[in-house]
């Protein structure tokens, strides 16, 4: 394994990846510390693993912190069933208070939504006004939350005063620390909850009531382990910890090897655990987990059942939602709750039990008593599974063991209305335990090629482009994977289909899989075909019709089709033409192309009609809005057209790729003359006083077109570094935020190293001092490093530009 002295130095990260498979399973610790906070998805909800290490007679918490627990004063429907008065009409003055009169109301019983799947009483109107009252016995001196899920505008009363009002929604149940406003307003006997709810978008939901927090437990024997550092390289996270007399290594490991599809693809992470005596004196050693539950489910409401299912080499618990809902759901903020998590260790030295609640398996723990040890079918919501290793006495010369956590999907893809397994389990002919069996008997050999992978990745971008480069690129490399999904079509196609993290959702966006590409072309062009494969099918099956690529097969996990509201011509053509060029390149041939010339050609002719000076559209950057004559999306039609004529030449065709050289070459003095505006090129032809990143440009240095002089190069750079601010390049002339991805790509044309590290520099700096503690958000701010939209997608692929253009032409 790789340690800190190794050649690798301690990483700051805006968050750790630990657990990183699909955008479903997925976990991350989002402070530099991993036992400061709770470990979570992505997307921020809590997806628990708790660390415990027992030296002797004392225990040291070394992972994740306890999740809060609360109790009900007013309850939530998934705690208890109740029911309020409704209307759908504006009601009259003082229906917020307990003197109105609510007998001509409706009685219905929550939750409100307009999901029938979901809906006690069902919600199709844009206005609802409800009146819930409840009883509360005595004082409550525990701090008070208000617990509610709701979509959208919002004002919730009690007892008659204003105590929440929100422009927007929460989308799942959420905790909101009303204390102050609350006990202000609470009182003892009869209360009244009153809400007036506005849908204005999507979809419409109510759920609510009051909580208390529990209050933990003394727990003096739980002491807090000293991290002492923490190093990322690109398939391992590993922090070293003093606890007492020893020291303990903890290895996340999640071997995403890109030239090992089968095993890529394998969704079983270790957790290795490496002890060895810091006094000279030998120390009994013990190690705990306790996995959540809620990390097979969606909303932490839903039932869950634990089992015991231990296999021949392992034991093994297992757990799953009971109703499970297979791809039922659709959407970006959203968990798996279908399919079985697994936890499992070596059978001779690991105990399992499940508890009911985090508190319960840590006492068990500590108290030496396991719970519902062996026991299955236990039902409940927020479940542990509990497991220990026991590493026996460890002196100097020191043990180690590993876990395995591990997830089946059952099925991960709807493809056209086919249900497709993960690409591990394609043919339907293996279990599970079977899967983890595996994994625990390879544990060596696997290891053996993640250490000798991440020297590979950690060399190849250092060489590019320096250590500050390389960290970034390390930090990117699971990040990027885990946004997608591996599976086989029914044409037995292999699809690598990406997710829009933190966007909207989408399945297979065109504009995700040009940014991510640098990446993948590196190191396994299978898998760049695979985010096109499905594209290429959609338009030659006859299902889209148009003359350019589609943004989209739709929402994932359902790839049945493009859901995305608008096309974006000049965008998706290009950048599949540019991929296809740049996979040739890499591959040495264009047999790739050939097997989708016709469609290729369609999208060809389009760019040549309509490319060079593109209509009012939206490009990749769709945030910033619709925009006629952009130039550097006209920049990706003069590559995408060059691309083409690069193509026909590798197939023989020498009049097509005449005719399509013959078509760019004055493009390119044309662009250069209606983009100038002195000491740089504008954001859109003819409009002086502008500026952008001219990103899409870089293609014409990889893929060694040649078509623009250097000197538009070198003008732009000069210009790029008189605009740059603390955290990096802004986007263009509009706004101070950027993109990280095209920051890289913008860095590549520089025609040296030190201007390119100008570039890093603030950008690295963004990485490691960002308040926005999520998985790398690749839209931020460049004057304050905070996150303005996206997180956790697969676009960080796109920091391996440099690395690629390295690897092709060596500079």
């Amino acid at each position: 394994m790789l340690s800190a002295g190794a050649g690798y130095s301690q990483q700051k990260a805006p968050a750790y990846p630990l657990i990183t498979h699909t955008p479903y399973f997925s976990i991350w610790s989002n402070t530099d510390q991993l036992n400061e906070s709770v470990t979570t998805h992505w997307s921020g909800t809590e997806h628990s693993l708790v660390g415990i290490i027992k030296v002797d007679h004392q225990f040291y918490r070394f992972m994740g912190r306890e999740q809060e627990q609360f109790a009900a004063v007013a309850p939530t429907s998934d705690e208890q069933a109740y029911t309020v008065q409704y209307t759908e009409q504006k009601p009259g003055e003082g229906w917020n208070t307990a003197a109105f009169n609510d007998r001509s109301w409706k009685t219905g019983g929550a939750p409100f939504s307009d999901d029938r799947s979901v809906a006690k009483t069902y919600w199709g109107s844009n206005d609802l006004w409800v009146r819930r009252t409840f009883q509360v016995t005595g004082p409550v001196n525990d701090e008070l939350y208000l617990k509610i899920n709701h979509d959208d505008n919002i004002d919730v009363y009690l007892n008659g005063t204003l105590i929440y009002h929100k422009i927007g929604w929460v989308n799942r149940m959420t905790y909101l620390n009303l204390n102050d406003a609350i006990k202000a307003n609470l009182k003892t006997g009869k209360n009244l909850l009153a809400v007036h709810l506005r849908n204005t978008a999507g979809g419409r939901h109510l759920d609510l009531g009051i909580s208390r927090k529990v209050p933990p437990p003394p727990s003096e024997q739980l002491l807090k382990a000293t991290q002492e550092n923490v190093t990322i390289s690109a398939l391992q996270t590993i922090y070293d910890f003093k606890a007492g007399g020893v020291d303990l290594k903890v290895n996340f490991t999640s071997p995403l090897l890109l030239k090992e599809i089968d095993l890529m693809a394998r969704p079983v992470s270790y957790i290795t655990y490496t002890a060895k005596s810091n006094d000279g004196q030998a120390h009994d050693v013990k190690i705990y987990l306790g996995a959540s539950s809620n990390i097979a489910v969606n909303e932490a409401s839903q039932e869950v059942m634990a089992n015991v299912v231990n296999s021949g080499k392992l034991k093994l618990l297992q757990t799953g939602t009971t109703s499970q809902p297979v791809l039922a759901k659709k959407g970006d903020d959203l968990r798996i709750d279908w399919g079985y998590f697994y936890v499992g260790g070596n059978k001779d030295i690991t105990t399992q039990f499940i508890t009911a609640s985090p508190r319960e398996g840590i006492a068990g723990f500590i108290g030496n008593q396991s719970g519902t040890a062996e026991r299955s079918g236990i039902r409940g919501r927020n479940l542990v599974l509990n497991t220990i290793l026991n590493l026996g006495k460890v002196g100097t010369a020191g043990a180690e063991q590993f876990m395995l956590l591990g997830y089946d999907e059952l099925y991960a893809i709807q493809y056209f209305h086919n249900n497709l397994r993960p690409w591990w389990n394609k043919n339907g002919n293996k279990t599970f335990t079977a899967v983890m069996d595996e994994a625990a008997g390879t544990y060596k050999t696997v290891m053996q090629k993640v250490n000798a992978f991440d020297k590979v990745v950690h060399e190849d971008a250092f060489n590019a482009g320096g250590a500050d480069y390389a960290k970034l690129c390390e930090l990117a490399y699971r990040h990027s994977i885990a946004a997608h999904a591996l599976v086989e079509s029914p044409q037995k196609d292999l699809l690598f289909l990406s997710k829009e993290n933190f966007s909207n959702g989408s399945i297979n966006t065109v504009d995700l899989t040009y940014p991510s590409a640098p990446l993948f072309l590196m190191y396994n062009t299978a898998l760049q075909k695979g985010m096109m494969n499905g594209i290429f099918y959609y338009s030659e099956s006859g299902k889209w019709t148009k003359p350019f690529a589609a943004h989209d097969l739709g929402t994932y996990p359902l790839a049945n089709g493009q859901t995305y509201g608008e096309d974006m011509p000049v965008e998706e053509a290009g950048n599949m033409l540019i991929l296809m060029a740049a996979i040739a390149k890499v591959d040495g041939n264009a047999a790739y192309a050939k097997k989708h010339w016709k469609t290729l050609t369609t999208w060809a002719e389009y760019l040549g009609k309509d490319g060079f000076d593109p209509a009012n559209q939206l490009c990749t950057d769709d945030f910033a809005g619709h925009m006629a004559r952009n130039v550097n999306l006209s920049a990706k039609a003069i590559m995408a057209l060059r691309s083409y004529a690069m193509l026909a030449e590798m197939l023989g065709d020498a009049a097509t790729a005449k005719k399509y050289k013959a078509l760019v070459t004055p493009m390119v003095p044309k662009w250069m003359a209606l983009a100038d505006d002195g000491d740089h090129y504008t954001l859109a032809f003819e409009k002086k006083g502008t500026w952008s990143q001219k990103y899409n440009l870089v293609w014409d240095k990889v893929l060694n077109f040649n078509l623009f002089p250097q000197s538009v190069y070198d003008k732009e750079i000069r210009f790029y570094l008189t605009q740059q601010q603390q955290y990096g390049l802004p986007l263009d002339s509009r706004k101070t935020y950027t993109k990280s991805d095209w920051i890289i790509w913008t860095a590549t044309i520089a025609n040296n190293r030190s201007d390119f590290e100008k570039f890093i520099e603030p950008l690295y700096r963004y990485a490691t001092e960002t308040k926005s503690r999520v998985p790398i958000s690749d839209w931020h701010e460049t004057k304050d490093g905070k996150q303005v939209g996206f997180q956790a997608r697969s676009v960080v692929g796109g920091y391996y530009m440099k690395a690629f253009d390295f690897k092709l032409n060596k500079r």
